[in-house]
Parts: structure tokens; sequence; C-alpha cells
């Protein structure tokens, strides 16, 4: 068995915020890969948690969710908290309009020049699951239904 190599991502863009406005800045030779986005009413952003970027952050592996103790401890991976291995975040933003390689977005959870990773169209149909269940955790901060 080979050792694992280590990855390499480059950022195709940055996020920008102004008062009124929030963009996301791709990377000029990246533009032609936005050709159909337009098409679409919401884009996933899969960016990089640039500011938690440090090995103390890397390696934690548990967490009371949105830091709250009165949440279970809880596996990064069966959580959404902003410490993890990889730093991989996402976002569903709804798009506003697209000039050039400036996507202009409703909003994004991630900071000013917070590094873009990644764009997928959101699909309904696609990007759902049915049957989907969470633990009580979950449901009880959002009021979803019950397992079934």
């Amino acid at each position: 068995m080979q050792p694992i190599q280590p990855l390499v991502m480059q950022p195709i863009g940055r996020v920008r915020k102004t008062d009124s406005r929030t963009t996301l800045l791709i990377n000029s030779e990246f533009s032609p890969a936005l050709k159909g986005l337009e098409d679409f009413s919401h884009v996933w952003v899969f960016w990089w948690f640039d500011r938690n970027d440090n090995p103390d952050k890397r390696s934690v592996l548990q967490v009371h969710p949105r830091a709250n103790r009165d949440n279970p401890l809880t596996g990064v991976f069966a959580c959404r908290a902003p410490v993890r291995p990889n730093l991989i975040a996402f976002s569903l933003c709804r798009i506003v309009a697209i000039h050039g390689n400036e996507v202009e977005v409703e909003k994004i959870d991630a900071f000013a020049d917070t590094p873009i990773l990644d764009l997928k169209p959101y699909i309904p149909g696609i990007d759902t699951a049915s049957q989907a269940t969470v633990p009580d955790w979950i449901r009880r901060k959002r009021k979803l239904p019950g397992r079934e």
C-alpha cells in the first residue's frame, strides 16, 4: 500500500462583501466554468475555514454542537462545527446575478476574503434526501419532525 500523498487545492476565488452586496469573485481563469450557472436559482459554495486553520483546531474531533453544552458531545463528522481535520465548509446560496466572473449571492456565512474551493449548482430532487433523520438535539433546535 502506497503512502497517502497530501492534496493540494488552490482557491478558485474569494468571497467579497460590502454593505449592500455579497459577491463570489471567481478568478478570471475559471470564469468559463460559470457558463450555464445563471440558469440556476441556488449554488452550493464550498469554501475554506481559513481563519480556523491551525494545528490545534484541526486536532479537535469532538464538540458540543453550536458550542452549546446542552447538546451532547458529538464527533465533528456528525455536526457542522468549524473545527475539523480538513476545514472545508459549504453554504447554499441564492444567486442574485452573475456578471462576468462575479456571482452575486443573497448571503453567505463566510467572512469577506474567504477562499472559495468550488461551486456546484443546487438541483432539487438530487440535493434532497427522502426519509432523512437527524438526532434529537437538531430536532429540538429546528422543531423538525421525529424519526419515522
